[in-house]
């Protein structure tokens, strides 16, 4: 778009899509479902690319993930965190270049259905026991995620309140009958 490189979801590569140009943003568009959003950019030539586009290619070429244009924007950005890198070095420490990475892979991944913050409170709380297993991250996200849920207050809830009924009236009623 306008000389600059936007990433799309890999299950639109190669595909016709629709493109949204607005003042500070630019929009791929799925009919009329916005499938990405990016920044604009402003210099001739520069790709604008978003690791989560990239994760089902680079699960299967865990590899290409290390030295990955994509990954470099989002250390760069700082989305990929120090908390991110941690989990990163952790895994391949101790699972392998491979597995390691697709480890990191899972945890990105679980980006998708839970809060940034939430996911980082996993990452932390599996480093912390010495786990670079994704489903402990997941889990202990999930956690995190549903301690930090907003729930109702008492005073949200007063207006359902009733006075407990009374049986006394009942309670006469058999003492008549006897």
């Amino acid at each position: 778009m306008r000389q600059c490189f936007y990433s799309v979801p890999v299950r639109y590569a190669g595909q016709r899509i629709d493109v949204r140009l607005l003042a500070d943003r630019v929009e791929a568009l799925d009919g009329a479902r916005v499938v990405a959003s990016h920044e604009r950019a402003v210099q001739k030539g520069t790709q604008v690319l978003d690791l989560d586009h990239y994760l089902e290619v680079l699960a299967i070429k865990p590899g290409a993930f290390s030295g990955s244009s994509a990954f470099a924007q989002a250390k760069a950005q700082g989305r990929f965190s120090a908390v991110h890198q941690s989990f990163f070095d952790h895994a391949r420490r101790q699972l392998g270049e491979r597995d390691g990475t697709r480890a990191m892979i899972d945890v990105l991944l679980a980006h998708r259905i839970l809060s940034h913050d939430a996911v980082v409170a996993g990452i932390e709380r599996a480093l912390s026991v010495n786990s670079c297993d994704p489903d402990v991250v997941i889990v202990e996200a999930r956690r995190a995620a549903q301690h930090h849920a907003p729930t109702p207050g008492v005073d949200g809830l007063s207006r359902f309140d009733r006075p407990v009924p009374s049986l006394n009236q009942y309670d006469e009623l058999l003492e008549a009958t006897q």
